[in-house]
């Protein structure tokens, strides 16, 4: 990375913040990247937060300050107008909240769009968002983007991303805009001196950002009610399956990646399903945090009832049946297992979600794991609801 101390004299974001700015051209990073060790290392402590209160603080000269963990409070002149996000889950919070998709995200390929199919008006196009990820990520590219905003974590920066430190995030925050972000979808050791947003929390914040606390209330309002009315129709907790979270190694997989439910965004669909870990008790760990493989031996012995498929891209009912389940039924040992014979395979989605991309994928599950009560074509959530929450209409 080039040095850019002698660009030091230029103004910074505490002389001005510019807006609507160009935008520049245009398997799991944050799986691969964001768990891994390959990055730095060289700073893993983390930021003191400066103020524990949730509230929004407005001045009369319209600059207000909002508190994020683990950065603390932050302050902004005026209502961002970019921005860039850590990942799909900050991406899906500003969309629902009916911002305009950012500039950039880490990796665009893990912003899965297709969730948007059905809501009016919200377009599923991605082609003008850069992914920041490119070998590394640059300070030259965030200086080229200047967004208004960097919802990412300053601890994934440091402690994730290669040659990047405190020094490197603070000269950022300073020159282009604040690094405000909590990394809140996997566990990391890094993390542990400062609390983990749960979906809704995260999504205030970006609220408070945005200045739309409203619309914030209408949709954690529209999300309570849609997870009560699915809730009120679940089977007893005793008839509620366990499943086997895992990402196969490809579409005829010899080994996978194992999941464990945590109690991380990645999971709050299942958690408000009322499922279980299927790897419970086991000595099978979470490939976020160990890297780790299985092949069908441990499968065997823990034989999960339903197996749910972390995949890359979007599959319909029977192109999935035809490409995994028909490739596991042909197999001499995948056969033998229970989820295999009855067919109770399933595509899991991404890890990431934020209101809209939670809702579709709980959605979703619901019908998989309980066909008798939730039929295929039936909708939910309320489409119509969402738009209208994103243009104001509240």
């Amino acid at each position: 990375m080039a040095d850019e101390s002698s660009e030091h004299k230029a103004p910074t974001r505490r002389d001005y913040i510019k807006y609507g700015g160009a935008v520049v051209g245009g398997g799991l990073l944050a799986g691969c990247t964001g768990d891994s060790d390959g990055g730095s290392g060289t700073a893993s402590s983390t930021e003191t937060p400066t103020k524990t209160a949730t509230e929004t603080t407005t001045t009369e000269d319209s600059s207000y300050s909002v508190t994020i963990e683990p950065v603390g409070e932050v302050s902004f002149d005026a209502v961002p107008k970019t921005w860039v996000a850590e990942n799909a889950s900050w991406v899906d919070m500003g969309v629902a909240l009916g911002m305009d998709k950012p500039s950039a995200v880490v990796l665009t390929g893990e912003y899965r769009t297709w969730h948007y199919e059905d809501i009016p008006g919200l377009s599923t196009s991605k082609e003008d968002m850069v992914s920041l990820w490119q070998d590394g990520i640059s300070k030259e590219l965030l200086l080229e983007i200047d967004a208004g905003v960097h919802f990412i974590d300053p601890n994934y920066m440091i402690n994730l991303i290669p040659n990047w430190e405190r020094s490197d995030v603070d000269e950022m925050s300073e020159r282009v805009a604040p690094f405000c972000g909590n990394t809140s979808f996997s566990t990391y050791s890094w993390h542990e001196s400062y609390p983990y947003y749960s979906l809704y929390e995260a999504t205030e914040k970006v609220a408070e950002v945005f200045q739309r606390t409203d619309r914030f209330e209408a949709l954690r309002t529209l999300h309570d009610e849609t997870i009560t009315e699915i809730q009120d129709r679940l089977p007893s907790k005793s008839e509620r399956p366990a499943i086997g979270l895992l990402s196969p190694a490809s579409t005829e997989p010899e080994k996978f990646y194992p999941y464990r439910l945590g109690d991380t965004t990645a999971y709050k669909h299942w958690h408000d399903l009322g499922v279980s870990d299927a790897f419970e008790g086991s000595n099978i760990k979470s490939f976020t945090s160990d890297r780790g493989s299985i092949d069908y031996e441990p499968l065997l012995e823990i034989d999960p009832e339903i197996l749910m498929f972390y995949t890359d891209k979007q599959w319909t009912h029977s192109d999935f049946r035809e490409t995994y389940l028909a490739f596991l039924q042909d197999h001499d040992t995948a056969s033998q297992l229970t989820a295999v014979q009855n067919g109770d395979v399933y595509p899991a989605g991404g890890m990431y979600q934020g209101p809209i991309i939670n809702l579709s994928k709980t959605e979703r599950a619901a019908k998989q794991l309980f066909p008798d009560e939730f039929a295929r074509d039936e909708r939910l959530y309320d489409r119509q609801r969402i738009a209208d929450i994103r243009s104001g209409d509240i």
